[in-house]
């Protein structure tokens, strides 16, 4: 099979030809028809990520397939089953073993495509929302980075929620997105004093915030007493210091959010909330935005597209294309 495989942290990846791999007890070979990509997964790359597979490893966090083969003890899915999966690594590459539990079926009205940017991406801002920040309807919601994989989901689903959603994004194009999706409020992020601008709207609730830096900080001055900040990522590179004074002065709240990290100490908690996505999908509630879809030999320009934020929503590979 074809795979990109990353030697060492911070060289390109290169595409190799592998052998199948064969699925261990308690694992399932998935034949992958699509991955999505994600921010995560240059961070990964550089070795600048949370979690840290051993080399040499092939990237791709989340992905989506077709049960092929069944390890010793597996009955659940059978094969033939069509089910997504985060798996934090693997996902660029036509197939991949990974543990049963860890795969969820899908329903034949989720393509392959939508089901690989899926998981990641609706999964952080409806548990980023919902079970961290409490969003309520009526209440102001700011996202940040608005037109990017995560943050575009955050302002469909707070959009769902009942909040009054600003959208902040770069340029017309994505700030159109943006408000296709539920944005009430637009504002370019390359305009200057966003905390000026926000607080002339009488400022925000809870902020959304996968990009960091100086938005962060502009953000944190215009929420509200008793407001909640939650810290999704740092796509800008810069990640911001808190200044304690002026949580203690309004009551504010910060908390970090990290979706993965939900598998290790409460997955019942994510499975629920995807339970939950899942059914809004069925009941064409929500539409994953994907901008790009590549096949497997073009997966470098597909992150780069994230790295140079041209892509809005998803960029999604085609494991089955040549």
């Amino acid at each position: 099979m074809r795979a990109w495989q990353i030697d060492r942290l911070g060289e390109a990846a290169r595409l190799v030809e592998a052998p199948l791999p064969e699925p261990a007890a308690g694992q399932v070979r998935l034949r992958i028809h699509a991955c999505g990509l994600n921010f995560a997964d240059l961070l990964m790359a550089e070795g600048k990520y949370q979690d840290r597979p051993a080399l040499p490893f092939v990237p791709g966090l989340e992905y989506a397939g077709t049960v092929e083969a069944l390890g010793r003890g597996v009955t659940f899915p059978a094969i033939g089953t069509r089910v997504a999966c985060y798996g934090g690594k693997g996902g660029l590459a036509e197939a991949v073993c990974v543990d049963a539990t860890a795969v969820l079926p899908i329903p034949d009205s989720m393509s392959f495509t939508e089901a690989a940017g899926f998981l990641i991406a609706y999964g952080t801002s409806h548990l980023a929302l919902t079970h961290k920040a409490r969003l309520r309807a009526g209440e102001r919601l700011l996202v940040l980075g608005a037109a990017g994989g995560v943050g575009l989901t955050a302002v469909e689903i707070g959009a769902r929620l009942g909040a009054e959603v600003i959208a902040c994004a770069r340029g017309a194009e994505k700030l159109e997105i943006a408000r296709s999706a539920g944005a009430a409020h637009l504002i370019d992020s390359d305009a200057p004093d966003l905390k000026d601008r926000l607080k002339a709207m009488g400022g925000v609730d809870v902020v959304y915030d996968p990009v960091g830096g100086d938005a962060f900080d502009a953000a944190l001055r215009a929420t509200r007493p008793d407001g909640r900040i939650l810290a999704i990522g740092f796509a800008s590179g810069s990640v911001p210091q808190v200044p304690a004074n002026i949580l203690l002065v309004k009551n504010l709240t910060v908390m970090g959010f990290w979706w993965g990290g939900y598998l290790a100490f409460a997955p019942q908690i994510l499975r629920d909330s995807l339970a939950e996505l899942i059914r809004w999908h069925a009941e064409a509630r929500l539409k994953l935005h994907v901008s790009h879809i590549l096949p497997l030999s073009r997966a470098p320009e597909g992150l780069e597209l994230l790295r140079s934020r041209a892509a809005t929503g998803k960029v999604v590979i085609d494991c089955q294309a040549e």
